[in-house]
C-alpha cells in the first residue's frame, strides 16, 4: 500500500496532508503493539468497525475499546464519521502512512486460520443447521470453512472431513464415515411423513389412505430411493405409471411441494420449519425414520475451531428438540 499526494489544495476532500513533516507523536508508532496496529490498519482499510471486527475475529466492542485507548495514548482523534461513512482524520492518515512504512521493517502478524471441513447431510444442512452456520460466518469473517453436502451413502463413505453429521437407518450409526472418528453421538430421531402445501389442500379433501394419493402428483428426492426405512413410500412411487416427479435437488423438491400441489416425503418437523406445509399422518402403517449422528475426526478433535463447530451443532439441535418430538 502506498500514498501519493494528489493535486489540489488542503480544502479539497481528496487532499492528503504531506507526510514529509514528522509529527512528534508519530514516533510512538514504532512502539505500538502489533495487535493494536493491526486493529487500526484493518479498521482504516474496511472503513467499518463491524466489518473490521469480523475480519479480525474479535468482538466489535473490544475493537472499539482498543482503538479508543490508542487515541488516548496518542492524544489525537484517528477516526471521524462523515454522515454514516467512517473515515480517517488527518492524524489517522498520518498514522496509517507511518504504519504502512514500518510494515516493511517489521511484519505485522497474520493469523492463519486452519481449514475446517464439515460434511453434513444435505437435508440437515438446509433445514436445521444452515441458519446457525450463516450466523457463525457473519460473526467471523476470517474463518476457513469447507462445507460438504452429503446426498448419498457413497458420498459419506468417500469423503474426509473434520466434523461429520449424517443420517442413518436403525439404532446404529452404520454406515458411517470411513475414517477414524470419535464415538458417534446420536442427536435426534427424525420421523418422515408425506407433506403437502396447505394452500393446495383443504382439510376435508386431504388424503387419508395410500389410494387417495392417486389424485395427487408425487415428488421424490432421488437420495431417498436408497433408504430402506422409506420402503413404503418408495414402493408407492415406483408403482406409479403417471403423476410422479423425481429429482436430484432437495431444495427444488421442497419448491415443488410448496408451489406445484405435489406431495413429497419430508421430515415431520417441516411444518415447524415452513408453516405453509402440513404433514399427512396415517397414510402408512410402517414408520419411516432416520437417526442423526455426529462424529469428529480423531486427528482434528483437539482443534479449537472444530470444538466450536461441534458446540454449535449440539446447541442447534438442543434448541430444536421440540421439532423431533412426534
Amino acid at each position: 500500500m502506498s500514498f501519493t499526494e494528489p493535486a489540489g489544495r488542503p480544502g479539497n476532500p481528496d487532499y492528503r496532508w504531506p507526510q514529509d513533516k514528522p509529527e512528534p507523536w508519530l514516533a510512538q508508532a514504532v512502539a505500538l503493539d502489533d495487535e493494536v496496529a493491526q486493529y487500526f490498519l484493518v479498521s482504516a482499510r474496511c472503513g467499518c468497525f463491524m466489518q473490521a471486527a469480523r475480519s479480525l475475529n474479535v468482538r466489535s466492542t473490544l475493537l472499539r475499546k482498543q482503538l479508543a485507548l490508542l487515541e488516548q495514548q496518542l492524544e489525537h482523534a484517528l477516526f471521524s464519521f462523515q454522515g454514516s461513512a467512517l473515515s480517517l482524520t488527518r492524524e489517522g492518515q498520518q498514522l496509517q502512512a507511518k504504519l504502512v512504512a514500518l510494515a516493511h521493517e517489521r511484519k505485522l502478524p497474520v493469523v492463519e486460520q486452519p481449514l475446517i471441513r464439515l460434511a453434513v447431510a444435505e437435508s440437515i444442512l438446509h433445514d436445521i443447521l444452515g441458519r446457525d452456520l450463516i450466523a457463525l460466518l457473519r460473526r467471523n469473517a476470517s474463518v476457513r470453512l469447507e462445507i460438504i453436502a452429503l446426498d448419498s451413502e457413497l458420498a459419506l463413505q468417500s469423503i474426509s472431513a473434520d466434523v461429520v453429521l449424517w443420517l442413518a437407518h436403525g439404532e446404529t450409526p452404520s454406515p458411517g464415515p470411513a475414517f477414524a472418528t470419535s464415538q458417534p453421538q446420536r442427536l435426534a430421531r427424525l420421523d418422515y411423513l408425506p407433506h403437502i402445501a396447505k394452500r393446495y389442500s383443504r382439510v376435508t379433501a386431504r388424503p387419508d389412505t395410500p389410494d387417495d394419493l392417486a389424485d395427487f402428483m408425487l415428488v421424490q428426492w432421488q437420495h431417498d430411493r436408497q433408504i430402506d426405512s422409506f420402503r413404503p413410500w418408495n414402493n408407492l412411487v415406483e408403482q406409479r405409471l403417471a403423476g410422479v416427479v423425481q429429482m436430484q435437488s432437495y431444495e427444488l423438491m421442497l419448491e415443488m411441494i410448496r408451489c406445484s400441489a405435489c406431495i413429497g416425503l419430508l421430515p415431520a418437523y417441516m411444518s415447524r420449519y415452513d408453516r405453509g406445509l402440513v404433514a399427512l399422518p396415517g397414510l402408512f402403517d410402517e414408520p419411516m425414520q432416520l437417526q442423526a449422528w455426529l462424529a469428529v475426526n480423531t486427528d482434528s478433535q483437539d482443534i479449537a475451531e472444530v470444538q466450536t463447530l461441534t458446540e454449535l451443532i449440539h446447541r442447534t439441535f438442543n434448541e430444536r428438540q421440540e421439532w423431533f418430538q412426534t
